[in-house]
């Protein structure tokens, strides 16, 4: 059976959360949360990044995030909440069901980093 982007899409959407802009805000005030960029470099160079956000492009996600691959960036923890966006939030969407079925538990979906800049979170160089 062939699967569609869009039945991907909806699938990663029905199981990562998607929260709003200011939901994101706060919950990155907490010790305990990642926010995590899975846009490209060049995006991020282009516009900035969350302030403290991790930026890990789509392409290299189950790379950085699996504690057994030499690769694996220690930022990535199981214990926090990760809150991912992309660029308009299907990148962040189909990141965030990874990273569920790699064990990531507390996975929520900002949707893109528009989102992020509208509710006033704080950006710095990308």
């Amino acid at each position: 059976m062939t699967v569609t982007v869009q039945a991907m899409l909806a699938a990663a959407n029905a199981a990562v959360p998607r929260i709003s802009g200011l939901e994101a805000v706060a919950l990155a005030e907490r010790p305990d949360v990642l926010i995590l960029d899975v846009r490209d470099a060049a995006e991020v160079k282009t516009t900035g990044k969350a302030k403290g956000a991790l930026a890990v492009s789509r392409g290299l996600l189950e790379f950085r995030a699996d504690p057994e691959a030499p690769t694996h960036d220690a930022q990535f923890d199981r214990a926090k909440t990760i809150i991912i966006h992309c660029a308009s939030g299907g990148r962040a969407a189909l990141a965030g069901q990874t990273l569920k079925a790699m064990g990531y538990n507390d996975v929520r979906n900002l949707g893109g980093f528009k989102d992020w800049v509208a509710a006033g979170g704080e950006v710095e160089p990308g």
